[in-house]
């Protein structure tokens, strides 16, 4: 039986990863403030907020066959180094692949230039502090996982499961959707990257890893949602012009439309995954993760206000104004 501890554990991620440590026989503890979530009831749990002065004497006094790092910020990280960096025999950074410097690349690896850390209030700038600070404890006792994009249900950023639950609440309306010409979409479903943390730190695999998804044309990603919805309507497409002339927002958060980028930031969602597939990675079939999402939308109602995504009734004069500019153009 590993001893583990897991640095958060009560929200999304951390808690799949601290489940799928229980089920594999591991004790677990997590360390966090608890205000995202409770952990797993079989896990321990040590509250405690991180930048307080003695926030890890609960834990430093005893060894860790792995810790599992989830936060980004710098302080954070570097604080649970200084009390815990010797006390383990392998450390699981859990980055991002928001660290590059560069989305203009097609199939960039791991390799890829990162930013520069200038900024440390950018989630990206800090989880490149967050890297260069644990590798300089650690060495080569680190794995640091970049995920991309992350989906399944529970998903508090809305993005990935904005599709399949406006398919089906749109049924035999319209739905609108950027042009998928030359677009693409990477994810990873939530169950698929917790299982492969728990793998690699059971293996001790270090090194650099880009956890993402197989790469999918986001048209075939938005036919299978469709079909995973059921629905019979009809998408309405607009190019990316007249979508950001009338506040149609990119990628993520309100009066956006999810998994939209633009063209010369497609390659952020084309970055190469090889690395994660000869570490044994295995990645859900989309549909099976899209079924699972939609019937967690189902269960929360399909109407509800969303992070990301437009409202029905955004995207409804949206329609009524690309149609009506599409018959005067046509008179």
């Amino acid at each position: 039986m590993r001893n583990v501890l897991v640095l958060g554990g009560t929200a999304w991620l951390g808690r799949k990863i601290t489940e799928r440590l229980l089920a594999s026989g591991d004790k677990v503890t997590c360390l966090a403030r608890g205000e995202s979530g409770q952990p797993s009831a079989e896990a321990d749990f040590v509250q405690a907020e991180r930048r307080a002065a003695g926030a890890y004497t609960a834990v430093a006094s005893q060894h860790w066959d792995e810790v599992i790092e989830l936060a980004y910020e710098p302080d954070l990280v570097t604080g649970a180094l200084d009390a815990l960096a010797g006390k383990a025999t392998h450390w699981t950074l859990v980055s991002s692949v928001s660290v590059y410097a560069s989305n203009s690349e097609p199939n960039a690896d791991e390799t890829a230039e990162l930013l520069d850390p200038v900024d440390l209030e950018d989630y990206g700038q800090a989880k490149v502090a967050a890297e260069r600070t644990s590798r300089e404890a650690l060495g080569d006792r680190l794995l640091i996982v970049r995920p991309g994009l992350i989906a399944g249900p529970g998903d508090g950023s809305d993005r990935f499961s904005y599709w399949v639950s406006r398919f089906a609440l749109a049924a035999n309306e319209p739905v609108l959707t950027p042009v998928t010409d030359n677009r693409a979409v990477q994810v990873i479903d939530v169950q698929d990257l917790a299982n492969w943390i728990v793998r690699a730190g059971r293996e001790g695999i270090t090194g650099v890893i880009n956890a993402t998804g197989d790469q999918y044309p986001l048209a075939d990603v938005l036919a299978l949602a469709a079909g995973v919805a059921d629905f019979n309507g009809r998408m309405v497409s607009a190019d990316d012009e007249w979508l950001r002339s009338n506040d149609v927002r990119y990628w993520a958060g309100p009066r956006s439309l999810p998994l939209w980028l633009p063209e010369v930031d497609v390659p952020f969602a084309q970055r190469d995954n090889s690395a994660f597939h000869a570490a044994r990675g295995d990645l859900s079939d989309l549909r099976q993760t899209m079924q699972r999402i939609l019937d967690a939308e189902k269960s929360e109602g399909l109407n509800r206000v969303r992070r990301s995504g437009l409202s029905r009734d955004e995207e409804m004069l949206l329609l009524d104004q690309l149609s009506q500019e599409s018959n005067l153009q046509n008179q």
